[in-house]
């Protein structure tokens, strides 16, 4: 991929970190498409993330995960995962082909204080794990496949926004130049 418009950006990160939100704004700013792997999961099972829970347990749900992410093929898209995505080596090396991978990071008060729905909102994990345990265990994933790293702290839609693109393309033009 080496021209920038082209590329996809894949966003990365915890469950309420704002993957969906954030990934529609910069969908539009860049003129890209834009696909939720979440979606495409509910779409491809006609149930919610939190019914496939509930029904096949959270291995199953990373599987299916796994097969949608090995699926893309899309140029020219931002992609919004799950937040399990990075459970899933071959899935995130496989999604770098297309352009970076940035996470989301953002600290887990905040999370804390956006998720009010923590057992009703699909979230791939182990029976009885609390959330602050999943955080502990995925944010080294998530620092590990991204390509680069938004602190997200203190800032609203637009300023992340901003610096997504930025730092996007401070990305590019390194790549560039190596």
């Amino acid at each position: 991929m080496n021209n920038p418009y082209h590329q996809s950006l894949t966003l990365i990160g915890m469950p309420g970190a704002g993957k969906s939100t954030i990934g529609l704004l910069l969908a539009k700013h860049l003129a890209k498409d834009f696909v939720d792997t979440d979606l495409l999961i509910q779409l491809e099972h006609r149930k919610t993330l939190q019914d496939i829970l509930h029904e096949q347990g959270y291995l199953a749900l990373r599987e299916h995960e796994e097969k949608i992410l090995l699926n893309i093929h899309h140029s020219n898209h931002i992609i919004a995962t799950g937040g399990s995505a990075v459970y899933s080596a071959k899935a995130m090396q496989h999604l770098k082909k297309f352009g970076p991978v940035i996470f989301l990071d953002v600290t887990i008060q905040e999370l804390e204080q956006r998720l009010h729905n923590f057992s009703t909102r699909g979230i791939a994990s182990a029976a009885g794990q609390t959330f602050a345990e999943i955080y502990a265990e995925r944010r080294p994933l998530y620092l590990r496949y991204a390509d680069i790293v938004i602190d997200c702290s203190g800032k609203n839609q637009e300023q992340l926004v901003d610096e997504v693109i930025c730092q996007e393309a401070e990305d590019f033009a390194a790549a560039q130049d190596a």
